[in-house]
């Protein structure tokens, strides 16, 4: 299928070569090489190696061949020359759009994010704008991808314009910048240990075996509430929807809480807008776009925090989603619309093979059960009744389990994944990866 190119990305082509990323490293300025690299004036703990916290920027793996050996952090790239062949110094030269130009313009705070499933066009754009009381505004991508068991906020971005809305640590820092217009992603530091990239630190983004792979550029602090950044070539790629949200900075001395509701009026009926902070306060609506084959089966997710980690689904979306059905070995469950087709017509045939002893209905916990990941304000695929854990007791997470292996292929032929597979296993996890229609 043909896809629409972002028109910052060049037409240089060339498949990224992660053994090439392991031979080269970069020093720029304080910055040390090593897996992680704490950003210029940070303490010196003798933490090396741990995750970078939220205050630091911080790079992952080697940089592009032409990223300096010297020289400052704020100003260590440029933008590309004209006439540059992007393959010479990204990493991913087919998702790779124009290095930007050092830093100048102010750093200024994200206070709203206005998400909606469509494209904001230029005149919502303007009229957001246009409200008394906001200062600046940036167009982004946003969505949710799937990454094991949790859900990844995502951005998609323009890094020149979109830095300067991230701390300080981040926004300074060129070389997190020419990462991710070389092709790479960015993540907050928090989230290093808990994504499963690999020893390459290639990430996929989606649970099926042929979902885009990203390569880790750097570990550094985004915007309120987003967990990792990429430029804008990659929209197409990982289906998001181009232009569907938009940053808002609010003038000083103006309140978010003051321009919410006109902000909302000028974005339009179809638009959720949030506050952004550290912490999602009790009461705060929140809007996911979920990416991925099993995107149709979520659609627009809204829901309100309740606290204690639980969330409250939209009940018109509870009302078009989700239902009490009856299922072989199992019987009465309550999932999404979509899985039961496949759950179904996995269950049956674990019956017709003589296996339905291994599955042990008193020891199933459940499909659909809004929440956050504990710890987290990461949604889980249970939020969106797409997950069942069975035969628990057996099947912590972190161990091999003891589910029969032969279940575990007759599920994934049926489009689910198992979690005893991730990096982090959770072998009772089954989740719908993707659609498998039973005929």
């Amino acid at each position: 299928m043909a896809h629409a190119r972002s028109p910052h990305r060049r037409h240089h082509r060339g498949a990224p070569r992660p053994g090439g990323l392991l031979a080269r490293l970069v020093l720029v300025g304080c910055l040390v090489a090593a897996p992680v690299l704490v950003a210029c004036g940070a303490a010196d703990d003798g933490s090396a190696g741990a995750p970078a916290d939220d205050s630091s920027a911080a790079t992952a793996g080697p940089a592009s061949p032409s990223s300096p050996s010297s020289g400052s952090s704020g100003s260590s790239g440029a933008a590309t020359s004209p006439g540059e062949t992007l393959g010479a110094w990204a990493a991913d030269p087919e998702h790779a759009v124009d290095r930007p130009a050092p830093l100048e313009a102010a750093l200024v705070a994200a206070d709203l994010l206005v998400t909606t499933s469509q494209p904001l066009d230029a005149a919502a754009v303007a009229r957001v704008r246009a409200v008394p009381g906001v200062r600046l505004v940036e167009r982004v991508s946003r969505a949710q991808a799937l990454v094991e068991d949790r859900t990844l906020d995502l951005l998609a971005v323009d890094p020149a314009r979109y830095r300067r809305f991230t701390p300080a640590a981040s926004a300074q820092s060129q070389v997190v910048w020419n990462r991710v217009a070389g092709g790479e992603i960015a993540v907050r530091p928090a989230l290093r240990r808990r994504l499963p990239a690999d020893d390459e630190g290639w990430l996929r983004l989606g649970n099926r075996t042929d979902s885009p792979r990203v390569h880790v550029g750097a570990y550094a602090p985004q915007v309120a509430g987003v967990d990792a950044v990429v430029n804008e070539a990659w929209v197409d790629d990982l289906e998001m929807t181009r232009g569907n949200a938009l940053l808002v900075a609010v003038a000083p001395r103006t309140s978010p809480q003051s321009v919410r509701r006109a902000v909302t009026r000028a974005a339009g009926s179809d638009a959720a807008v949030e506050i952004l902070g550290p912490d999602l306060p009790v009461g705060a609506a929140q809007t996911a776009v979920v990416v991925g084959t099993v995107g149709e089966a979520v659609g627009r997710f809204t829901y309100t925090v309740l606290g204690g980690g639980r969330i409250a689904p939209d009940p018109a979306w509870v009302a078009a989603h989700i239902r009490t059905e009856t299922v072989p070995i199992l019987g009465s469950v309550t999932c999404n619309n979509a899985i039961f087709p496949q759950l179904r017509a996995a269950l049956t045939e674990i019956v017709d093979l003589g296996l339905a002893s291994e599955i042990h209905p008193g020891e199933y916990a459940g499909c659909y059960y809004p929440r956050f990941i504990a710890g987290t304000t990461s949604l889980s695929n249970h939020s969106f009744g797409l997950a069942l854990d069975l035969n628990v007791p057996g099947n912590q997470r972190g161990t091999v389990g003891e589910m029969d292996r032969t279940v575990v292929a007759v599920f994934e032929k049926w489009g689910f994944t198992w979690g005893g597979d991730w990096a982090f296993t959770d072998p009772m996890h089954f989740e719908m990866n993707r659609v498998v229609n039973p005929g």
